[in-house]
This record gives structure tokens, C-alpha cells and sequence, in this order.
């Protein structure tokens, strides 16, 4: 495994400074990730006031959530560079490592591409729901949790994923989340 830290620092090195990260920095790396999946449950929750539908749904929100990072998890973090090493700044390689075998580190863009689609949709159904049920019975404490919402989701989660954990990586160039040119991140 040392040896497998070492060459993969190697490789690194040239684009970025490469560090392992503890387990208190991988908790950071995933907090906005938490938060929204909290936040996106706490909108049902309270746009159905209590009711056991707005229990279903947040659970169901949630769950999905858990299960979205496991998908990535599986079927993405294989083919990252940092799969089953401590320079991952979520913890997910380490994880991918002791449940799936190693993929091609060439085939990481075709398989980020494809799989993240899956967990998209977590950024918009509390967004959608929430729009929907503001509309329908209009509600400051769900709009200050949709706005809440909006705010980690699309302003705080990437923000920290591009600067603190995507920064480091050194396969940047060829990831579509972190091209510059946002029209080659999509074809």
C-alpha cells in the first residue's frame, strides 16, 4: 500500500501538491453532501407539516442519497487515481477499495460521465418538491429551508468540492466536473 501511495504521488506531483488526508479532513470534505441530503429531507419533512407522507419522502430522499455515493462509490471511484489510497479528500477510494476491484485509471471521464446522472436528480427533487408545495401552501420556515437548501446545494457543496477536494487531484484535466471548458465536459 505504501508503495501504491508513493507512485500515485509520483504521478501527481507534477500538476499538484499531493497529501493524505485524515479522517477529521474526509468528514469535512463530506459535510455539504450531509447537509443537503438533511436539508432536502428537513423540506418534505416540514412542506407536508409532520404528516407521514413528508416522513416517507424525507426517508426516501435520504436513503437515496446514501445510496447515490454508494453508486459512485462502486462504480467511479475504481477508476480514480486515489482508489484505495488516504489521498482521497472524501474517504470514498478507500472505501471503493475494500468492496470492488481496481478499473482502468484511463476509463475514470467515460465512467464519471456515466454515473453521475444517477445521483443529479438529488440536487432537484427538494428543489422541485419544495417549489411545488411553497406554491401550494406558502410557508416561511420552508422557504428559508429551500432557500437553505439552494444555497449549500448549488453554492457551498461545489464550491467545496472544486477548491478543497478536486483542487488537489491530479486528474483534473481529464474529469468533466472540472474541465474549463464546460462544452467539452459534456460531450
Amino acid at each position: 500500500m505504501q508503495k501504491e501511495n508513493a507512485s500515485k504521488e509520483q504521478n501527481c506531483t507534477k500538476h499538484n501538491s499531493i497529501k493524505n488526508y485524515s479522517h477529521g479532513q474526509e468528514a469535512i470534505d463530506n459535510l455539504p453532501y450531509l447537509l443537503m441530503m438533511t436539508l432536502g429531507a428537513a423540506v418534505f419533512i416540514m412542506g407536508m407539516q409532520g404528516a407521514a407522507w413528508g416522513w416517507v419522502s424525507a426517508a426516501g430522499y435520504f436513503v437515496y442519497g446514501i445510496l447515490g455515493a454508494f453508486w459512485i462509490i462502486v462504480f467511479v471511484c475504481p477508476y480514480c487515481n486515489f482508489y484505495g489510497t488516504r489521498l482521497c479528500p472524501c474517504g470514498y477510494g478507500q472505501i471503493s477499495a475494500k468492496i470492488v476491484p481496481r478499473g482502468n485509471e484511463e476509463c475514470f471521464s467515460e465512467k464519471f460521465k456515466k454515473h453521475i446522472p444517477v445521483i443529479v436528480p438529488l440536487w432537484f427533487i427538494p428543489l422541485l418538491g419544495g417549489g411545488y408545495l411553497i406554491w401550494r401552501d406558502f410557508s416561511w420556515v420552508l422557504l428559508i429551508l429551500l432557500l437553505a437548501f439552494c444555497l449549500n446545494s448549488f453554492v457551498i457543496l461545489p464550491l467545496v468540492s472544486r477548491t478543497y477536494g478536486c483542487a488537489h487531484c491530479c486528474q483534473k484535466e481529464t474529469c468533466p466536473w472540472m474541465k474549463k471548458n464546460s462544452t467539452e465536459s459534456i460531450s
